[in-house]
Order: C-alpha cells, then sequence, then structure tokens
C-alpha cells in the first residue's frame, strides 16, 4: 500500500511541471505582484476621455491608411474593411458625447463662483461655454438627423450639422485667444517670481522651486493644448463651409496630429 502510494506522488509531481508549461496563465506569474503600467492603462481605458481619444486616433489614422492603401489597386477589399470599421467608431464617438452639456453647466458655475486669473480670460471662457451649449444640441441633432431616427430632410440635416460645425470653430477660435491671454499671465507671473528671488523677497512659507515646478508643468499643459487647438481649426473651417475642396487624408492628418496630443493629456492626467 505504501509503495503504491509514493508511486502515485512521484507521477503526480512529475506530471505538475507539464501542467503549468500548458497553462497560458502561468504568465501572469512573470508580471509581479505590482503592475503600475498595467494599471495606469487600465484607468486610462475606464475613463470615457481615454476610450474617446482612442477612438479619435482610430477614426482619423484610419483616413491616412486609405489614402496610401487607395494607391494600390489590389487593396479595395482592405479599404472596405477599414472603412466599415471607422465608420461606427465614429458614429459611437458622438453617442459618447451625450452628456457635453452637463460638463458645460458645470464650468459655468465653476468660473462664477471662483476669481478669475484675468476679467478677459473670463470673458473668453464665458464666450466658449456659450459655443458649446449651442454646439452639443446640433451636433445630437445632425446625427440623429443623419440616422434617420428623427425625421428630417438631408437638406436640413446638412445645414444643422454645418452650423454645429460653426460653433465648434468659434469655440476653436476663443481657444486661441484664451491660450494667449494664459501666457501673457504665466510671463508675467514667472517674472514675477524671478525678481522676487533675485531680490530676496521670499516669505518663509514659500517655496519657489515648487512654483516654478508649477509654471513649467502649466508652460506644456499650453503647449499640449495648442497643438490640439492647431490640429482642430482646419477641421473646423472644412465643416463649417457649405462647399470645401479641403481632400479626405488631411482631414486624417490635421484630425491624427490632434488625437495624438489628445491621447498624451489624458494618459497623463491619469496617472
Amino acid at each position: 500500500m505504501s509503495s503504491s502510494t509514493e508511486k502515485e506522488q512521484q507521477q503526480q509531481q512529475q506530471q505538475q511541471p507539464i501542467k503549468e508549461s500548458f497553462n497560458p496563465l502561468a504568465i501572469a506569474k512573470y508580471l509581479g505582484p505590482s503592475t503600475p503600467k498595467l494599471d495606469h492603462l487600465l484607468r486610462f481605458l475606464n475613463s470615457v476621455r481615454g476610450t474617446d481619444k482612442v477612438l479619435m486616433f482610430i477614426q482619423y489614422w484610419s483616413k491616412i491608411v486609405i489614402f496610401f492603401l487607395q494607391r494600390r489597386l489590389r487593396s479595395q477589399g482592405l479599404i472596405k474593411h477599414i472603412q466599415n470599421f471607422a465608420g461606427p467608431v465614429s458614429d459611437f464617438r458622438v453617442l459618447l458625447r451625450y452628456y457635453g452639456l452637463l460638463p458645460m453647466v458645470q464650468y459655468m458655475a465653476y468660473i462664477e463662483h471662483h476669481e478669475p486669473p484675468s476679467a478677459w480670460h473670463q470673458t473668453i471662457e464665458r464666450l466658449q461655454n456659450w459655443a458649446n451649449v449651442i454646439y452639443y444640441p446640433l451636433e445630437h441633432i445632425y446625427w440623429l438627423g443623419a440616422h434617420q431616427v428623427i425625421p428630417l430632410s438631408q437638406a436640413k440635416t446638412d445645414r444643422i450639422g454645418i452650423w454645429s460645425c460653426r460653433f465648434w470653430a468659434t469655440y476653436v477660435v476663443l481657444e486661441f485667444v484664451r491660450l494667449l491671454e494664459q501666457y501673457r499671465l504665466l510671463r508675467k507671473r514667472e517674472t514675477a517670481l524671478v525678481k522676487r528671488i533675485k531680490a530676496g523677497d521670499v516669505h518663509s512659507d514659500e517655496d519657489p522651486e515648487m512654483e516654478m515646478a508649477l509654471i513649467k508643468k502649466e508652460r506644456t499643459a499650453m503647449l499640449v493644448n495648442t497643438c490640439i487647438n492647431s490640429g482642430y481649426f482646419p477641421l473646423t473651417v472644412h465643416w463649417s463651409l457649405e462647399q470645401s475642396s479641403f481632400p479626405d487624408v488631411l482631414v486624417g492628418v490635421c484630425g491624427g496630429f490632434a488625437a495624438i496630443f489628445q491621447v498624451y493629456a489624458a494618459w497623463r492626467d491619469t496617472a
């Protein structure tokens, strides 16, 4: 009895490494108990903003891929597959913005109850909010009409779409003005801080190094927003015109450029 039991134990011990080698989940033990990069990725993808920016990247860069594939006559099938995928991606991004008005209302309350950097800065933000308050409902009505969810003629649907993009263009132009004002205020703050440091006029409860680091961080964020806005600007002009000769590949280039910085900003904010 004892010898047969020992044989069974030996067989089980010999088979155990074999079973583990065929276990595809065993690779997880190489990840370690802590996976900060994976955790960051999950936070990024679990946010609406993170998912939207990934889909934005796919939506616009697919146009660039299609442009190069169109040069090869034998790639028509692949082009069709990419178009069939990019279409629903674009639709889903519009649906993700179903609650777009709520952040506008929240931000309206914020800027009215907090001291603004300057009166001009506050005025710009108010105008931007009003542009978005009009833009979002028009975009949703356009989408519903285009998908025949609500009864709208094609002419009315197209007209609504053009006007929604015009208000988006208004926001983008105002964003350039806001960024310029932000840059002016940032330079003023930085210059004043440098003068105080050189004069030794720093209080004991202040941390000038921390303040300078915050200024540099704000400058980086401002640069990223400028790049995003620069990518959006040609698109808003293109979609605001009733007749535009802007090629689809340039839509992909401009949108793809903005998407890179949007993904970066969303990734940074979920760190």
